[in-house]
């Protein structure tokens, strides 16, 4: 199979690691508008250079877009009008109105498109979900999510983030409803920019809290931060009538106890990558098994149109004060 990769910037870089690794990848072609990055990444793992996007497209039987967030909805449409099997890295778009104009030509087309929401394909997620399919935990009841980045994102990727809840906790909205297998109604969301003012000078957020109720009556609870002085700390806590699980607590959790007798953790986690790393190699085998016709997409356009909605919803609300319901927003 040859892969198209668009972006070869970092996520664009660790794609194109995992691709050179895999075996029914037989040619990559790569292309990114900075001169010379397609070129040196292409020259890592004896792959080709396009000059363009069409260039790409038309010696490609797959792509994989892993270019800025401003171009996704528009290579997706590429892609789909193509016929090209496409994986793209979240999200579509940060607005629902060009999302929705790229899932009209995907389904109109019928090509199959996987998002990269990597974290599905992270064990412990995948062992709670499994655990609330089957009921070993009992009814549902309530889920916490956390979600600290140990530094914060350089000052001029926040007017294109599309602000924390769309660039952040995306992620945990996504896994929401991955885990649960249910669908979020309502959303009350809170934010601040404390310990990281430059947030604020951009209207967007340093902290934020969000509770989502759920189809079902459950309820979640998110909280996300910018920076965390001990590391990169993403976990889940899922509580039901039968059990309550915990997904990310290990000894390289960044979470300091202060009972007598508890140490320190050992080698904190400190990036995205050393605790989710695995998770990339994952998402690719299953994208090369999409593309040649061997399994349906594990995240498709509506999941991701179905998390940024979430995000849209915690924005509106944030601004109101008030919970938002999701079918004013979707």
């Amino acid at each position: 199979m040859r892969v198209g990769l668009l972006g070869a910037g970092r996520i664009g870089s660790l794609h194109a690691g995992v691709l050179a690794e895999v075996a029914a990848v037989e040619r990559l072609v790569i292309f990114d508008p900075v001169a010379g990055r397609a070129g040196a990444l292409a020259g890592e793992h004896e792959a080709e250079v396009a000059g363009s996007v069409a260039e790409v497209m038309a010696r490609s039987d797959a792509v994989v877009i892993a270019s800025s967030t401003d171009s996704h909805a528009e290579y997706v449409i590429e892609a789909a009008r193509a016929r090209l099997p496409a994986f793209c890295e979240k999200p579509i778009a940060v607005d629902l109105g060009v999302t929705d104009r790229a899932i009209a030509v995907v389904e109109e087309t019928g090509v199959p498109v996987q998002m990269g929401f990597n974290r599905r394909f992270d064990a412990g997620y995948l062992a709670a979900r499994q655990a609330v399919a089957d009921g070993t935990i009992g009814t549902l009841m309530l889920v916490v999510g956390h979600h600290h980045d140990h530094t914060p994102p350089p000052e001029e990727y926040l007017p294109v983030s599309g602000g924390q809840f769309k660039d952040q906790l995306i992620h945990d909205f996504d896994l929401v409803r991955f885990v649960t297998g249910d669908e979020v109604v309502r959303v009350h969301a809170a934010g601040s920019s404390v310990g990281w003012e430059v947030a604020g000078r951009h209207d967007d957020t340093s902290v934020t809290t969000v509770t989502l109720w759920l189809r079902s009556g459950a309820m979640a609870m998110l909280c996300g931060a910018r920076m965390d002085p001990i590391g990169y700390d993403v976990r889940m806590e899922v509580f039901g009538t039968g059990d309550s699980l915990a997904v990310g607590l290990d000894e390289q959790t960044p979470l300091r106890s202060v009972e007598p007798g508890q140490t320190a953790p050992r080698d904190p986690y400190r990036e995205w990558l050393p605790r989710f790393g695995g998770c990339f190699r994952a998402e690719m085998e299953a994208f090369v098994a999409m593309a040649a016709g061997d399994r349906p997409s594990p995240c498709t356009v509506h999941d991701a149109r179905a998390a940024l909605a979430i995000a849209e919803a915690c924005g509106r609300s944030l601004l109101a004060g008030i919970p938002i319901e999701m079918e004013d927003v979707t």
